[in-house]
Parts: structure tokens; C-alpha cells; sequence
């Protein structure tokens, strides 16, 4: 049985993959600080399997980490740790480089340090895989898209953070020789989500019966990637991936956010329409347009399809519908997120 640590594993994104991992055999080492966004709930359905070991932790901890790869003795390290939001890193971009910069250093410290001592053969196999988000790139005009070789250009704190982290990973392969990979995705959707991002913000909202904002025109650009593909890309790279390699990870749906919440209005129609029968649609509310807030990000995945074989398996219209599904079917989950600090107010609007 393969073992794998994974760091940031009671997030979104990283939750979703413990889930499936752990589902397909592998023993997952859970290390998640449990910041506002680290869910145990997510977790619920690996409550008592002894494939699943959850600590307590910062990736930026290194006697702690050192202690789980000297006991645990990981195959690879999996690092989705990292906070995630553009809005939180305009109010408090510190803490962005706090975790991500320097958690993530501290975390290639330790790994480093470890797979150094591993014998041949297990040190040959190893891997590091970081993963990334498409925003380091910057922003793009109405035509063009991300490739692995686009000049990073990132145009918010969360952004610059994330490509600092980036930059190291990349710096520890080069200099020490660790085996490392990254991965840089695009927009994820899909169940677990936490309620401050767009999609399972508008499906509470909607719900609530609050206005629903929407920054600027709304005519911002996003390439939609449904959560499950995403883990299926991130354990496609960490098979077959070369080493030293990133890998572009996106889901072939580029949609203005003002598309998604109309969307998501119209499924909401028709599962759990309102009272007085008004469409949600007209719940819409324009709202003063994010401090220098990205016009459109588009991820060329050609790389990852035609060198590794894998390709998005859900449309658009299929990933949003299971996903508005999957809230009005677990909305003990989103009321025991909103029973913390969250309250679906908005924030990160400070110039």
C-alpha cells in the first residue's frame, strides 16, 4: 500500500483528493492547520480508517513534519496547503506570504532533508508535488491562453504568494535535486466547497434570498475546472509526471462570471424555486469590481493531455449541476462552515 503525505487535506481541493485517494487504497497522512477554511467535516466519511491519519499541524513546523516522514515514510508529499482567496489577501496579504512562501520553504526544507536519506531505490522514486494555481500568469485580453512557458505576472498578493511558492519548488529541484512537481489549475468548483467563492457563495445567497453580488459587469473570464478532474490531473502527474515538470491543469470551460451565476439562478429554478415565484435571477446585484481584479485567465492543458493521456472527463453543464445538487443535499455541511467567522459578508474591498 502506497503512503502518501498530504498537507492542506481538510481544504477544498485537498479534501476532495484525501477522499479519493484513501477510496483507491492509498494510506493518506493528513496534515492541515485547520485554518477558517480546513473543514474536519469534510473528512466525515474516513471517521475511524486506519488509512487515514490526521494531524493536527503547520507545513511550516519542521520538527513536526520531520517526524511524520521519519515514522511514516511517504512515497511522495502532496502539498495543497495554502491560503487561497484574492479577496482575504487584499485584507491581510502577510498571512498569504506567511503560509505560502514561508510554509512552503519550510516544507521543502524538510522534505528535502528526508529524501536525502532515503536508499537508492526509494530516493529514485520520490516525488514533491506543489500545486499551483493558473493566476501566477497574470491576466489575458480577450484571446490567448496559459501555457507552462507564459512569464509569470501575478497581480494580486494571493497571487504573487503563490508564485513565490512556485518559484521555490522550482529553485529545490534545481539546486538540491529534488524530485519535484507542480501544478497549475484553474478555476475548481464542485462539493466541499468553502462559501466565500463564487459558486457556493451565489448558491447560499440565492438560497437565503439575499441580493447576489456580482463584481463590475461580470464579464470577467474564468476556465471552470470540476474538483474531481482535478485530482484525477494530480494523480496523473504524480505517476507519469516528469521530474522538474509543470503541468497546466485545466477544464476546457471558459465562462464570464456572470454566465455562472445565471446558471446557477436557473438550476436553482428549477429544483427549489422561490415563494413568490420570482426568478433568482433577479436577486442579481452589480457591485463595485474588485481592486485590480484579473479580466480573464484561460489554461492551455495541451502539455498534460498529449504527454500524460489525461483530459477533463465533465462539461460545465454537468459539473454545475452536480454541484448545485450536492449544496441542497448537504446544507448541515454549509450551516456548520457558516457557524464560524464566515458569514458570507463581503470582503477584500479595500483599495
Amino acid at each position: 500500500m502506497a503512503t502518501w503525505l498530504v498537507t492542506g487535506g481538510a481544504g477544498f481541493i485537498g479534501g476532495n483528493f484525501v477522499l479519493e485517494a484513501v477510496a483507491r487504497g492509498v494510506r493518506v497522512v493528513n496534515l492541515d492547520a485547520l485554518t477558517y477554511a480546513g473543514n474536519r467535516n469534510t473528512l466525515a466519511l474516513l471517521q475511524g480508517n486506519p488509512e487515514h491519519v490526521f494531524v493536527h499541524g503547520d507545513i511550516g513546523d519542521h520538527a513536526l513534519v520531520a517526524r511524520l516522514l521519519a515514522k511514516h515514510r511517504p512515497e511522495a508529499v502532496l502539498n495543497f496547503a495554502a491560503e487561497s482567496h484574492v479577496d482575504r489577501s487584499i485584507d491581510r496579504p502577510s498571512a498569504f506570504v506567511q503560509t505560502n512562501v514561508v510554509g512552503t520553504l519550510a516544507l521543502l526544507e524538510s522534505v528535502r532533508d528526508y529524501w536525502k536519506m532515503l536508499p537508492d531505490p526509494e530516493r529514485a522514486t520520490f516525488r514533491f508535488l506543489h500545486v499551483s494555481t493558473d493566476e501566477v500568469y497574470g491576466t489575458l485580453g480577450e484571446h490567448g491562453r496559459f501555457a507552462e512557458t507564459t512569464p509569470y505576472a501575478p497581480n494580486s498578493p494571493y497571487a504573487a504568494s503563490k508564485a513565490a511558492s512556485d518559484h521555490l519548488v522550482r529553485a529545490f529541484h534545481h539546486t538540491y535535486g529534488l524530485p519535484t512537481l507542480t501544478t497549475n489549475c484553474s478555476n475548481n468548483y464542485g462539493p466541499y466547497h468553502f462559501p466565500e467563492k463564487l459558486i457556493p457563495l451565489m448558491i447560499a445567497k440565492a438560497l437565503a434570498g439575499e441580493p447576489l453580488p456580482v463584481y463590475g459587469d461580470g464579464g470577467q473570464v474564468r476556465d471552470w475546472l470540476f474538483v474531481t478532474d482535478h485530482c484525477e490531473a494530480i494523480r496523473t502527474v504524480l505517476a507519469r509526471g516528469r521530474a522538474g515538470e509543470t503541468y497546466n491543469v485545466g477544464g476546457d470551460s471558459e465562462r464570464q462570471n456572470i454566465e455562472v451565476v445565471r446558471t446557477i439562478c436557473a438550476l436553482l429554478d428549477q429544483r427549489r424555486p422561490r415563494t413568490d415565484g420570482k426568478p433568482r435571477a433577479s436577486q442579481i446585484a452589480f457591485v463595485a469590481d474588485r481592486p485590480g481584479h484579473d479580466r480573464r485567465y484561460a489554461i492551455d492543458a495541451s502539455k498534460l493531455k498529449s504527454e500524460l493521456g489525461w483530459k477533463p472527463r465533465h462539461s460545465f453543464e454537468q459539473g454545475i449541476a452536480y454541484t448545485v445538487d450536492w449544496y441542497l443535499g448537504h446544507q448541515d455541511w454549509v450551516h456548520a462552515v457558516l457557524d464560524g467567522s464566515y458569514r458570507l459578508e463581503r470582503i477584500g474591498a479595500a483599495v
